[in-house]
């Protein structure tokens, strides 16, 4: 079993959405990411700008043609994690129970975060803080984004609040740009696989379609990789797009992507935000994942850092704390963005989707606090995702498993094609439904778009006693065993201690 680094701190084509659906709910939907499980025979309801036609539940009298669609995600998108919840894993109380390596979620630093958040200077209420504020965000959270993201994003003139909106995550800050960037029916391209929850995120208010850029795990030369996006798939997949009638209005970046941890070259962003302007299209950049590089030979850059956007009125990008911070909880997220129009309609949106003022003030605190946050948190939360990732690895290796990792993110793309027979998704399913059937919870390709039968995203990003019990599950599935892996002994558990004794 691996040990995580310990120290002591006492202080400071077009795709209508995917077959399956994942992540409901959150600031990013992931804590339902990896849930994704409804059958394979299921199709989206015939609804404008969503697509195929099926049966609805039938208990749906009371619920408008939208009601029912917005049911119909939550009902077609739960089974695995409710059943993961119904039979969670505790270590005392239910140590035969589901372990969860589908979630993205940091949950190797709280003991770091609830330190931070517990102290003195966390604690305030005046009354401006109980009170209506400016629906785009308090001022003094706006200037502090605005200077946050400046020094992370290593922006080249220093970024302006009065370009920041803030709300309550990204789920909050995808929905509402869709709603405000397009007509209904209208579409995003997006490259493939990619993080599913999107489909919902845009089409639950505004009706917007996602337009698939499909990308496969083929190397066609020294100078490419697996799932490498190409202007040319981009233009490709456009064409198709027009070609069906759908009108294309975005293109959807995320990077570091998910659930890839790939991560796009400067200058591979300048080609697609270059290719956006040539057909006007908007370009959502989503950088959640922007402080969660732990190989510093990854060479991440933010879209932000670019000298010069070619289209800086039709670039938006968002980040929230519920990666990089581990706080996928607390339901912070923010948009930058040049265009006046759109940070007003965005902010309109806040009355749904604002924050209290308590919160307000927390952030702004975290965010200030430059010193804790270079010389405590970000050091050690690298230490860690690289420990839990390195150990994860080796464990593929050992399998004789290939995978994809970037060093980013809190997860890794493993290829499990050759447990596949026939190459199907319907394999895929059922290799899935094994590992949940022995309590070892994953998130599977077709979730993500994925056009290759046999891809799973395994996440990491968990203490060592839990990550290594699920890992020797998924052991255990892939040789053909199917009985629930025993609970190690505590006397053999090295999952790290309270950092503050």
């Amino acid at each position: 079993m691996f040990t995580l680094p310990q120290k002591d701190f006492s202080a400071p084509t077009t795709c209508l959405g995917p077959t399956c659906l994942q992540d409901l709910g959150s600031s990013h939907g992931d804590d339902l990411e990896g849930e994704c499980s409804r059958k394979l025979d299921q199709k989206l309801p015939e609804l404008p700008g969503v697509g195929d036609s099926a049966m609805l539940s039938p208990n749906t009298s009371y619920l408008s043609s939208r009601g029912r669609m917005i049911k119909w995600f939550w009902d077609s998108a739960e089974e695995g994690y409710r059943t993961y919840h119904m039979d969670e894993y505790d270590e005392n109380k239910n140590p035969s129970g589901i372990i969860n390596l589908g979630v993205s979620e940091n949950k190797l630093c709280f003991d770091l975060l609830s330190w931070r958040l517990s102290q003195s200077d966390m604690q305030r209420v005046e009354p401006s803080l109980l009170q209506y504020a400016d629906w785009r965000g308090h001022l003094f959270l706006r200037e502090e984004v605005a200077k946050f993201l400046s020094f992370y994003c290593k922006s080249p003139a220093p970024l302006r609040p009065e370009n920041v909106v803030v709300l309550n995550g990204g789920a909050s800050l995808f929905s509402a740009l869709a709603t405000v960037l397009c007509e209904a029916g209208e579409a995003f391209l997006i490259p493939t696989p990619y993080y599913g929850a999107i489909t919902q995120h845009v089409c639950l208010y505004g009706n917007v379609r996602l337009a698939c850029v499909y990308l496969d795990s083929e190397v066609t030369g020294l100078d490419t990789r697996p799932f490498q996006l190409t202007v040319e798939k981009l233009e490709m997949a456009l064409r198709e797009a027009h070609s069906e009638g759908v009108k294309v209005k975005g293109l959807i970046l995320i990077n570091p992507q998910n659930p890839l941890g790939d991560i796009y070259s400067p200058e591979e962003l300048q080609e697609y935000l270059v290719f956006a302007k040539r057909h006007k299209l908007h370009v959502i950049v989503d950088e959640v994942y922007m402080l969660s590089v732990f190989e510093e030979s990854a060479g991440y850059r933010s879209v932000l850092s670019l000298e010069r956007l070619p289209d800086p009125q039709r670039t938006h990008v968002m980040w929230a704390t519920s990666k990089d911070f581990g706080m996928s909880g607390l339901r912070f997220g923010t948009l930058y963005t040049e265009n006046q129009d759109v940070a007003t309609a965005v902010a309109s949106l806040c009355r749904y989707h604002g924050l209290s003022g308590l919160v307000q003030y927390q952030m702004a605190q975290l965010l200030r606090d430059r010193d804790w946050i270079n010389q405590v948190y970000l050091p050690e939360n690298h230490a860690r995702l690289k420990a839990a990732h390195t150990y994860v690895s080796e464990e593929l290796r050992a399998l004789g498993i290939p995978f994809l990792s970037r060093g980013a993110g809190f997860f890794i793309w493993v290829d499990l094609r050759k447990y596949l027979p026939k190459g199907t998704f319907e394999e895929e399913m059922l290799l899935w439904r094994r590992f949940l059937d022995n309590k070892v919870l994953l998130s599977f390709g077709k979730a993500f778009e994925c056009k290759e039968p046999g891809w799973f995203r395994f996440v990491f990003s968990d203490q060592a006693h839990r990550l290594c019990l699920g890992m020797q599950r998924v052991r255990q599935v892939l040789a053909g065993k199917s009985q629930v892996a025993e609970d190690p002994p505590s006397s053999q558990s090295q999952e790290p201690s309270d950092q503050r004794r």
